[in-house]
């Protein structure tokens, strides 16, 4: 048997513009960051010839096409595997709370499939496979930051080019920014889940009949997501957390239902009890808001006051890896 581990994600800037709808009018940017939060997947030789499958479902079939689960049967596809094995997905946290699980579970998958069958893959062939799995083969509107950052792993710049292409460049952050990071950003759960399909759909829509307020939206956003760049190069974590504010603020104001009076009621407490800045992560919605403390542990007390449950969490350097295999 053999058992993958590969890295959730939090967007620190640039959120948006690695959809192809945008990037392939103007290059987009993101800067991303890997997380000790994982999904695993485990592949291991049963004694049934069949494909037994379980998620948060589970399946049992003969063949690989009559597999449910839309990114299973597309990645079996791509490289078959013989009967009589048996794949079983674990994460630390649900999916649908804005940390890229959707990508971090196919880029989890392609790397067992290919230590199964004794491949070798690098983190940018991974990454693209599973692009194109997500995109081109299910045709889902989402982006390719998700798959990349769990590919590669660590805080991580991407510019995504007008052929598709991505220029990745790891964030050289002096120690002391990393662990200040560690320290001051505080994530909380909004108790929500949910689809990011439908608001990225929206985006999509909107970018391709060249809604001059969306893409003015994404344009501002990728600027931010440079300055992000640039504060945190300098160790300057506090203008990192204003421009946060700011590309909340663009973010929410992109498309309907970004957030709600719930999520603008805890956000405004956040400030209140002195958050710099912060935002929702992954497309909105639901999920986790991700704050940047200039008192972490008031800014504790205050969201434990409003009920909002705490995940810690430290930074992923390894992206996807194959941490058993037996």
């Amino acid at each position: 048997m053999l058992i993958t581990r590969t890295p959730l994600r939090i967007t620190l800037g640039g959120g948006g513009t690695d959809l192809p709808s945008y990037f392939t009018q103007r290059p987009g940017f993101v800067i991303s960051a890997a997380i000790d939060k994982y999904v695993f997947i485990g592949i291991n030789r049963t004694f049934t010839e069949d494909y037994f499958l379980k998620y948060s479902a589970l399946e049992r079939v003969q063949h690989p096409t009559d597999i449910e689960h839309p990114i299973i049967r597309a990645a079996l596809d791509s490289h078959p595997v013989a009967p009589g094995v048996e794949i079983v997905s674990l994460a630390d946290i649900p999916a649908g709370t804005g940390l890229g699980s959707s990508g971090t579970f196919t880029v989890g998958l392609l790397r067992a499939l290919y230590a199964w069958q004794r491949e070798h893959v690098s983190a940018a062939e991974l990454a693209e496979e599973a692009c194109r799995i997500e995109i081109d083969v299910l045709g889902r509107p989402v982006g390719k930051q998700d798959q990349y950052i769990a590919a590669f792993g660590g805080v991580s710049c991407f510019r995504f080019q007008s052929d598709g292409s991505v220029d990745v460049a790891p964030l050289e952050l002096p120690t002391s920014t990393m662990h200040e990071l560690e320290e001051r950003l505080l994530m909380f759960f909004t108790g929500s889940s949910r689809t990011a399909d439908e608001l990225l759909s929206d985006q999509r829509r909107r970018t391709e009949a060249g809604d001059a307020a969306m893409l003015a939206g994404l344009q501002r956003v990728e600027e931010l997501g440079v300055m992000i760049r640039d504060a945190l190069a300098a160790g300057d974590v506090t203008r990192f957390g204003e421009l946060m504010h700011e590309h909340w603020v663009e973010k929410r104001d992109r498309s309907p239902g970004m957030s709600s009076p719930d999520i603008d009621h805890w956000y405004a407490a956040g400030r209140a009890s002195g958050a710099v800045g912060g935002k929702l992560t992954g497309a909105g919605g639901g999920g986790f808001l991700l704050f940047l403390a200039e008192d972490p542990a008031a800014l504790r007390a205050a969201m434990q006051l409003e009920g909002l449950a705490e995940v810690r969490f430290g930074f992923d350097h390894d992206g996807s890896t194959i941490v058993v295999r037996a």
